[in-house]
């Protein structure tokens, strides 16, 4: 039986439901038969692999494995996930350090291939880290079927807060913030920026959202978030500004059905 999540209201209402409930549909969702196959699969077999190639020949353990990063997407994508697996992340030039997508680059470190003479699929517990993120973006992803904000607003609570406890440089946070499509969505909506804001100069955009920050927080480091309150914040301004956005979104789209209609009278 699938697992089907309960998310019975948009914005805050639903997103204070769904942390009531978390726990208990965690469970039912790691329950489910196929979860618990792919989980006893990867972490019986990843042991036996010791380089990309093998890693990804095998589509069962590349799918738990790309799914543990939020890259199920690239599952047909097997020769770039060789290369960014094979290069690794020491040299500047490996091909996760060059691409913006920083998933790429936290799936070749967290495996090691390229970065030591025995890759990270030989610790004794390296089946369980990352079928427990596999679980963990799988949830995410089934909660994001019945309503895409709260997959959001999840995702937001473990990137942004790991992110943020980080020793980097803030301007390197912000560009990993814009690099990260669901917290580059997050930010957008939440300090009302248009679409059309990620394609304007980079150096702009930084600008931009750290004055916004500044402006709404009062700090423009992205270091704050590690603070509940502040998070929090964040997080109701973005189911507000989102609500708004839907419903003038909905005026919008009733207002040129009507105009169609009337003209449609004449």
């Amino acid at each position: 039986m699938n697992f089907q999540p309960i998310v019975p209201f948009g914005g805050m209402a639903g997103w204070a439901f769904l942390q009531r409930t978390i726990d208990s549909q965690r469970v039912a969702h790691d329950n489910t038969a196929t979860m618990q196959r792919d989980v006893a699969y990867f972490q019986e077999n990843i042991g036996k692999v010791t380089s990309a190639e093998a890693l990804v020949s095998d589509t069962r353990l590349l799918r738990v494995a790309l799914g543990a990063f939020g890259l199920d997407d690239d599952i047909g994508n097997r020769f770039l996930i060789q290369r960014v697996l094979t290069d690794g992340t020491q040299d500047a030039t490996a091909l996760a350090n060059r691409l913006s997508d920083k998933r790429y680059l936290a799936l070749s470190e967290a495996f090691g291939f390229g970065d030591f003479d025995t890759p990270r699929t030989q610790l004794s517990d390296f089946g369980a880290e990352i079928t427990d993120a596999f679980r963990e973006r799988q949830f995410e992803i089934a909660i994001g079927e019945q309503n895409n904000d709260m997959r959001l607003a999840l995702n937001l609570q473990r990137e942004l807060a790991e992110l943020a406890g980080k020793t980097n440089s803030e301007d390197t946070k912000w560009f990993t913030i814009m690099g990260s499509e669901p917290l580059r969505s997050v930010f957008q909506t939440a300090f009302g920026l248009p679409d059309s804001f990620a394609s304007i100069d980079i150096d702009q955009q930084l600008e931009t959202l750290k004055s916004r920050a500044e402006a709404t927080f009062g700090s423009s480091d992205v270091a704050q978030f590690t603070d509940d309150d502040q998070m929090q914040a964040l997080t109701r301004l973005f189911f507000a500004r989102s609500q708004i956005s839907d419903f003038n979104a909905s005026v919008s789209s009733a207002s040129t059905a009507l105009t169609l209609l009337q003209s449609a009278l004449r």
